[in-house]
């Protein structure tokens, strides 16, 4: 039932937010077609509702608090995809507020922060002029076409969400720096990546430049790579494995981490005390 429930959830959804953008761009309908959309999205949150009521009543019959029991709930019916992207939307927007702030997050007293934004800051800068530009001729074109107010207004705010997205990941880049502290080095990537390394484990760290990473945060054979404009700096190696979460909830084994600094030699710096030859 769960799997069912997912599917229909994913399959009716879609469906919902197009007939709602048709009926926002003043296409008429006819009534028949409404009214069993609609049914069909009442039918399937009926069905959401049935599966996480049963889910809730298990985890509780398991001996779970009501807290854990409503969490569990969530967890098993929200993929984690769906949890993630979210996660993702809430830190960007709560960015920009710590941005605003000159505040940053996760940078406690006494630690490091090792910024990483600057290489991307402008190719961001670029891309968000073309977004406003592109915002701008799109909404007069639509006003020189006679398009109704409700399918321009929809665009526009499409438009200005990306905007407001763009804006999130620079402010995300900027307040969740990677950090290191007497117990941990923190290696980030925005409100997308967050992978806490004990610096127990840590057995060497050295300088090593590459333009040529493939993707924003990659792990193959045990060695991660989390980049910034396609470029590490840092090299750190690992004792024994860690796990590491990639932005969309896979996790993989990694001894052998690469990451992204502004100032690589502050980075190495703060965690060249770690290794075996700077040891009493």
């Amino acid at each position: 039932m769960l799997k069912v429930a997912r599917a229909a959830l994913f399959a009716v959804l879609p469906a919902e937010l197009l007939l709602m953008t048709l009926l926002i761009s003043g296409v008429s309908l006819p009534v028949p077609v409404i009214v069993v959309a609609e049914l069909a999205v009442v039918s399937v949150f009926v069905l959401e509702a049935v599966t996480a009521y049963r889910l809730f009543r298990s985890e509780r019959r398991g001996g779970a608090g009501r807290r854990a029991a409503l969490l569990a709930t969530f967890h098993r019916l929200v993929p984690v995809q769906v949890r993630k992207v979210t996660e993702f939307e809430l830190k960007g927007m709560a960015s920009l507020v710590l941005w605003m702030g000159r505040r940053r997050n996760g940078v406690p007293s006494g630690a490091t922060a090792v910024p990483y934004s600057k290489e991307q800051t402008p190719l961001l800068l670029v891309i968000l002029f073309a977004m406003i530009v592109e915002t701008v001729a799109v909404d007069l074109l639509l006003i020189a076409l006679d398009v109704s107010d409700g399918l321009r207004v929809l665009v526009l705010v499409i438009d200005l969400y990306g905007i407001v997205f763009g804006l999130a990941l620079g402010a995300a880049c900027v307040t969740r720096p990677h950090v290191v502290t007497p117990d941990e080095l923190r290696i980030r990537y925005g409100a997308y990546f967050d992978l806490r390394v004990p610096r127990e484990l840590i057995s060497s760290v050295r300088l090593s430049r590459n333009y040529n990473e493939s993707g924003m945060v990659t792990a193959v054979d045990g060695r991660l790579g989390v980049a910034v404009s396609s470029q590490t700096n840092v090299i750190v190696e690992l004792t024994e494995p860690i796990t590491a979460v990639r932005p969309l909830g896979g996790r993989v084994e990694v001894t052998t981490i690469r990451f992204f600094a502004d100032t690589p030699n502050a980075a190495l710096n703060a965690l060249r005390p770690l290794q075996p030859r700077d040891a009493p």
